[in-house]
């Protein structure tokens, strides 16, 4: 995923644009994740229409309110605006905490070229390998919501598998895989505090009076 950006500027959407522009950086924010490039828009009414779709369905995978941990998922947009004061406007309309190129950057043509895209909006899901695991995910966002990014998430064999909706959640079905061993390995965990927490205290609480039941004991 990397090499796919390396020696590239890649632009934060939040209030000072702040800008990845080191390879550690670049590094950091794309390692060991899927990207989704969103190639659009502001003179596209479809774009229009699908970006509030997007912003919703990566808050509800990557923003605290919604997951206990943030899904290994970048959002770039690739905007296809024809100026930069359209693709001001048209970044108001996605999440602060997706990344895009700048508008003078002619990678943006060439990521279209190398993409094939061919319509707007596309959405190209990529592997952190940088191979193409969906061509164009918007139907597939418009159909499945969240719960596609478990079929991506699988399929792109990422290594840390420890994302996680809320309790709260309405569908449980996003939880990980491995979230009831997890809940077991807390709980032992929590069994061996609560244990060492009595002997600290001298065997005091319920402990400490099934010790003096036992000594009253004939047994």
């Amino acid at each position: 995923m990397v090499e796919l950006f390396a020696e590239r500027v890649l632009i934060k959407n939040n209030k000072d644009q702040d800008e990845l522009d080191t390879e550690r950086e670049v590094v950091m924010r794309l390692q060991n994740r899927i990207l989704m490039l969103f190639f659009a828009s502001a003179s596209c009414e479809r774009c229009q229409r699908f970006a509030p779709k997007l912003k919703d369905f990566f808050k509800q995978l990557t923003d605290e309110s919604y997951v206990d941990r943030s899904a290994q998922l970048v959002l770039l947009y690739i905007s296809l605006d024809l100026s930069e004061a359209q693709q001001e406007s048209f970044l108001k309309e996605l999440p602060r905490r997706c990344l895009f190129l700048a508008y003078e950057d002619p990678y943006r043509s060439q990521l279209r070229e190398l993409y094939n895209v061919k319509e707007l909006p596309t959405v190209v899901v990529l592997r952190p390998d940088c191979s193409i695991l969906v061509p164009n995910a918007v139907e597939e966002i418009l159909r499945l919501g969240p719960d596609c990014y478990i079929n991506w998430w699988e399929a792109a064999e990422i290594i840390d598998r420890n994302f996680m909706i809320t309790d709260d959640s309405q569908d449980g079905s996003m939880r990980s895989f491995s979230d009831p061993v997890r809940r077991l390995k807390y709980k032992v965990e929590d069994d061996k505090k609560k244990r060492k927490k009595c002997r600290l205290l001298g065997g005091g609480g319920e402990m400490a009076e099934a010790g003096a039941e036992e000594a009253g004991s004939p047994w």
